[in-house]
């Protein structure tokens, strides 16, 4: 017995767009399309009486955005895999729509057989991530966000070395008043109280070396 087909759902707003990624699947016994949403509330509709796979989930589209659909999916315990397929990598799009539980992040220029690779790896639970998107996802890792300015880290370089606000200010050839605005703002930013903090803090995460 051949292994039955990956059963999709498309969901995205533009006729045109559904009826290209209808086609592409279209006559391949791989895959079984089910049925094509206009928006995310019709999407999570029609993903309890159909149960798809898969869904291909566009992100921006009205009455109830992707995002807004994947974490209903979620919260009604849709067990369907969602692959977002949009045109957009931006982190305010990424981030949200991995976050709420996304198996995988396309973007629309993807080859047609990148596509059904990518289909069948979210139907066995796979994690797939367009190259762009990963590599998005992978510097925000690395780097993480540096939230001192260049003037405020010197001031804590100065504060680690046991300089007084005095000090600092002699040391920077500013004032001791605009030294203690600076250091209440460190203190704002790494969510401390006091120097012995912020230093430990900034060491922590590697904003002092």
């Amino acid at each position: 017995m051949p292994d039955s087909p990956i059963r999709l759902l498309i969901a995205d707003d533009h006729p045109i767009v559904r009826d290209g990624i209808r086609g592409m699947f279209t006559g391949d016994p791989r895959f079984e399309v089910l049925g094509e949403a206009g928006d995310g509330a019709q999407a999570v509709e029609l993903a309890r009486t159909l149960e798809p796979d898969v869904i291909l989930m566009d992100l921006r589209m009205p009455r109830m955005d992707g995002v807004s659909a994947i974490k209903e999916l979620v919260r009604l315990g849709i067990a369907a895999r969602v692959l977002v397929l949009t045109t957009y990598d931006t982190d305010s799009d990424v981030l949200p729509a991995i976050e709420a539980g996304a198996t995988g992040y396309l973007l629309k220029d993807a080859l047609r057989e990148e596509l059904m690779r990518a289909v069948e790896a979210a139907a066995r639970g796979e994690a797939v991530l367009s190259p762009s998107v990963a590599t998005r996802l992978l510097s925000q890792v690395r780097t993480p966000a540096d939230p001192l300015s260049a003037r405020e880290r010197e001031i804590l370089e100065l504060i680690a070395q046991g300089a007084t606000n005095r000090e600092a200010a002699a040391r920077l050839f500013i004032s001791e008043a605009t030294v203690k605005t600076h250091v209440l703002h460190i203190y704002t930013k790494l969510g401390v109280n006091d120097r012995a903090a912020a230093v430990a803090v900034a060491y922590q995460r590697g904003l002092l070396t």
